[in-house]
């Protein structure tokens, strides 16, 4: 017999906010009380699949159940949107390669360091990383250089695909032939990452909300966090901002979608007007330490 969601028991107001505070505990996202449909209609195949009836019952098995953990991190693929491509925000883009990286450059020549580590936080699918170090090959003064992009994301079933590097035309809506040519093998199943960009790209699964994996990344000279804090609600987005600025280097830059803002967020960010674009860096309290 197939089994099914009682239809005749809608989530109630009572199941909706036991359910949304349980997301929000684990991952920072917030459905407010407009959301509920949505989360009602996302959620309903998960306690099909699960053989449960009703919603309550689907919030104690995310509470109480010993699989509870490897749930809430499935439900992440079907609760957050991954819509992106290669080389989004491309003004953005040319103030990374045009402006910020020279700045970088030339502060670590003085402090005669040679690496540079980035991180892709919120990276979906692999678009966003290997964009970054596709550009990164393309300016000579990093020749030599150590160069380390990390992209990080809370869905396992976005990574396999970052990972898998093969994308269809979707993903190239934005992106030169050139670039093409250069950086990906066609195959029958789409275009492949050659293996040049691939190895400056790591990918790994992260929650934001995880300070402890967040301080193992190491510090950070660049993060590039677009489209993602959007999903938060004012807390959340403080405390991940605040896990930034840890994250990175004292001089470092973050940088957020182009509709994304720390107005009324944080402080600890100053942003900076560059010709491209406007950046948040992270002052560098040292004024001679800084970047290491």
């Amino acid at each position: 017999m197939m089994f099914s969601l009682d239809t005749e028991k809608p989530m109630s107001e009572d199941e909706f906010r036991l359910l949304r505070d349980v997301i929000y505990t684990h991952s920072g996202i917030y459905f407010d009380d407009d959301s509920k449909y949505l989360l009602e209609k996302r959620l309903a195949r998960r306690i099909v699949s699960l053989k449960l009836s009703t919603f309550r019952e689907y919030y104690h098995y995310l509470k109480y159940n010993r699989n509870k953990d490897q749930e809430l991190m499935d439900i992440m693929d079907i609760l957050t949107t991954n819509e992106t491509y290669f080389f989004r925000e491309s003004f953005q883009l040319k103030a990374f390669t045009d402006e910020i990286i020279p700045e970088l450059v030339k502060l670590k020549s003085a402090r005669n360091n040679r690496t540079l580590r980035i991180w892709s936080a919120g990276c979906s699918t692999g678009e966003e990383p290997y964009t970054i170090a596709m550009l990164l090959c393309d300016i000579p003064e990093l020749h030599g250089y150590k160069i380390e992009i990390v992209g990080t994301d809370i869905s396992q079933r976005v990574l396999q695909q970052a990972r898998r590097g093969i994308y269809g035309k979707s993903s190239f809506r934005a992106t030169e032939e050139a670039y093409i040519s250069r950086f990906f093998q066609e195959q029958e199943d789409g275009w492949r990452v050659n293996d040049r960009i691939r190895e400056l790209v790591t990918i790994s699964h992260l929650n934001l909300f995880d300070t402890h994996r967040m301080v193992m990344l190491g510090k950070m000279d660049l993060i590039f966090c677009r489209n993602v804090i959007i999903y938060f609600d004012l807390d959340a987005k403080k405390r991940v901002v605040e896990s930034f600025h840890s994250s990175l280097y004292d001089g470092g830059f973050l940088l957020l979608g182009h509709s994304e803002s720390l107005m009324n967020v944080s402080t600890m960010f100053t942003l900076r007007h560059f010709k491209n674009d406007m950046i948040y860096q992270k002052p560098d309290r040292s004024h001679t330490g800084g970047l290491a």
